[in-house]
This record gives structure tokens, C-alpha cells and sequence, in this order.
């Protein structure tokens, strides 16, 4: 059976890339019941009688409706508490403005970076918690210019990233793929990688919901999988099946999704980019075939941000329910995640 075509509105809805996803499941834009598209109908009349005005297309409405099971009251609450979020972090200035010069030299202790494509299309993020190294990196940067980099990234994956994978594939995609090694993680750093997996996927639900299609825990310790099953309990479901905890003998599942040549030598792939794959930044974001300029660059900027490094992440940068004690704060931007990791 074909699927369905989405139901769009000219007073929200201005899209240039497909919007039918392949996930054939309800709630998914193409594979809606009339009962969700009233309910997406629902939604974006109670917000817009709030008095919100941007970020109330269809497909938005459909992924805080899906993140709350098609409650509309906790959807508007989440949307209501995203929103609140988004104008004191300053997320609309910083993903026009924000540069983020000491980019290298960070990367060579916490590289994490956006890299090509999985089997499905969607864009890959990989991130390699075992080179942490604080220390080196706060004397290159400060943990919120690091937070505000991770916001920016969160954006652009939403625009142009994964609208330049959909025009690519002739389909909507709105998820990525991410890899996160766990190489150099030892026992002793095993408290704080279940930390930092919790708080991700709670985070990531909070704002920014329905981000996540595949996750893959690769060369995890030996004692991490009995401490993974009881971060499970606190996970989602649907969460939970999107997860794929691996050991050194990670490259034949990872292949599986990820073509060899979209996956960097150092993974078991091909690909060498020019400079390093991780600050090539490739993908069909690059490709003018298929990429656009995102909506953020074309509605104009606002003053430039001017790059002070300071000490310490104001009160409105935590994300609600985060750390207040001091803990640096992480990130996994392929799954939309904020998560504190202590020192």
C-alpha cells in the first residue's frame, strides 16, 4: 500500500525537501490516522493561542506529538518549556552568528563530528568520549563556548543537514545515525559514561525530541553492558531498540548500516578524507545538487557574538533538570543530546 501524503498548511508548512517519511509507522509524517492529524490541528491552535508564532509547522508538531505519545497537553508543555529554552540560551542569534575558531584544537581531545551518511541516507555523528581530556581543553576553550558550539550543531543538523539527506534519498528523513567510542573508557570512567548515556537520552527528549535513529556503543569496556542494563530502565522502549552496545568487534555491525566508504579508516571503513575526516564535514549538506541555504541564514542575522571566552555557563544555558554543582556539561548532537559529565 503506497503511503499516504502528508497534510500540509500553507500558513505553516513551507518546505523544499520531501516530507513522507519511510518509517511506515503511526505518527510518522505520510503515515498519520485523521485522529493525529486533528490532533496535530489541536496542538498548534492551543500554542498558537499562547501566542507562538514560529516553529509550528507540521512536521515539528507531528515529532513533540510522537515524543509524548499524541498527549496533546504534554506536548504543548514540552513545546511551551523547548521554547522558553530556546529564547534564553539566545539558540536564533547563536546559529547565526557564533564562530567557533579553536574548533581543531579541541577535536584532538573530544573529537565529535558530523561525517557522511548511513545505508538509509541519514547523516553519521561520531564522537570519541575515551580522548577526553578537560584539562587540555580548557585552556583552549571554556565550557560555554563548548555547550554553545553543541547547540549550533544541533541546529544545523535540522537545517541544512538532514533536508539536503532528504532531498538526496526522495524521502523525509529527520534522524541520524551516531557512533560514540568508548575506547580509552575504562572501569575507572564507567560512572561517568552511565551518567553521560542518562542524562543524553533524557535531555534529548526534552528538546530536542525524535532525533535519534540508530546509536552504536562501540569498544565498550569489559563491566559496561551489566551498567548499560540498568541505564535501560530508565530509557524508553523505542529508545532502548535504537541502541546497539558493541565491543572491539564492532566493525562488521557498524559496515552493516554504514557504507565502507562513508565510514573513516579508523572505524574499519575506507574513507580518508583530505585534512582528516573529522573536520571535512562531508555530506549532502555539501553538495550544492543538494543542499540549500538553511531558513536561519536566509531570514538575516542579528549583531555579531563576539567570542569572549568565560569561566562559567550562565544559570539559563543549564538545560532544565541539568547540573548546578559545577559538572561539565557534554553533548551527542547526532541524538540531540546535553548531558553533564564530572571532572
Amino acid at each position: 500500500m503506497a503511503p499516504l501524503q502528508i497534510k500540509l498548511d500553507p500558513k505553516y508548512d513551507d518546505y523544499d525537501y520531501p516530507t513522507t517519511s519511510p518509517i511506515v509507522q503511526n505518527g510518522h509524517p505520510g503515515h498519520t490516522t485523521p485522529e493525529q492529524d486533528a490532533q496535530v490541528h489541536q496542538l498548534r491552535m492551543q500554542l498558537e493561542s499562547a501566542g507562538y508564532k514560529e516553529r509550528l509547522d507540521t512536521l515539528s508538531m507531528l515529532r513533540f506529538l510522537r515524543a509524548r505519545k499524541f498527549n496533546v497537553d504534554l506536548a504543548k508543555q514540552m513545546f511551551i518549556e523547548y521554547e522558553k529554552w530556546r529564547k534564553e540560551f539566545g539558540v536564533d542569534n547563536l546559529v547565526r552568528n557564533f564562530k567557533y575558531e579553536e574548533k581543531p584544537k579541541v577535536f584532538e581531545y573530544y573529537p565529535q563530528y558530523y561525517h557522511k551518511t548511513d545505508k538509509d541516507g541519514r547523516p553519521v555523528y561520531i564522537e570519541q568520549l575515551g580522548k577526553i581530556d578537560l584539562a587540555a581543553m580548557y585552556k583552549i576553550t571554556t565550557a560555554e563556548r563548548m555547550l554553545q558550539n553543541l547547540v549550533v550543531e544541533y541546529e544545523k543538523l535540522a537545517d541544512p543537514r538532514l533536508p539536503a539527506c532528504s532531498r538526496k534519498t526522495g524521502t523525509l528523513l529527520e534522524t541520524c545515525c551516531s557512533i560514540m567510542d568508548l575506547k580509552g573508557v575504562g572501569l575507572s570512567k564507567v560512572g561517568s559514561v552511565y551518567s553521560y548515556i542518562r542524562q543524553a537520552s533524557v535531555i534529548s527528549q526534552n528538546y530536542y525530541p525524535e532525533r535519534l535513529g540508530k546509536l552504536y556503543l562501540i569498544n565498550a569496556p569489559w563491566g559496561f553492558s551489566p551498567v548499560f542494563n540498568v541505564v535501560k530502565g530508565f530509557l524508553d522502549p523505542v529508545t532502548v531498540s535504537k541502541i546497539h552496545v558493541l565491543g572491539s568487534g564492532y566493525q562488521h555491525e557498524l559496515l552493516a548500516q554504514i557504507p565502507s566508504e562513508n565510514l573513516p579508516k579508523h572505524f574499519g571503513g575506507t574513507c580518508a578524507c583530505n585534512g582528516g575526516c573529522m573536520l571535512s564535514d562531508m555530506g549532502p549538506w555539501q553538495d550544492p545538487k543538494w543542499t540549500k541555504p538553511p531558513k536561519w541564514e536566509r531570514q538575516g542575522s542579528s549583531s555579531i557574538i563576539h567570542n569572549q571566552p568565560t569561566n562559567t555557563i550562565p544559570s539559563h544555558a543549564q538545560p532544565q533538570g541539568g547540573p548546578t554543582d559545577g559538572s561539565q556539561v557534554h553533548a551527542v548532537p547526532g541524538g540531540g543530546h546535553q548531558v553533564p559529565m564530572r571532572h
